[in-house]
């Protein structure tokens, strides 16, 4: 796998993720929402520390720029 994450990108994933399990733990969202969420949350954070996104490659989108 080629790293194609940026550090703005990957810091950013990881807030969106922090901010839906506040939101979880804080019961603001709840059911089948909060699972989608929470799931959505955990690739977030898996993607960011691999710094590799499958989405993007189909895309061509690489937000670490060119080393």
């Amino acid at each position: 796998m080629k790293q194609n994450m940026g550090t703005v990108d990957r810091i950013l994933r990881i807030l969106v993720a922090a901010v839906v399990i506040a939101l979880y733990f804080m019961h603001k969202i709840e059911g089948t929402t909060a699972i989608v969420l929470l799931i959505l949350s955990g690739i977030f954070i898996l993607t960011s520390f691999v710094s590799f996104c499958p989405l993007y490659l189909p895309f061509g989108i690489n937000t670490k720029g060119k080393k």
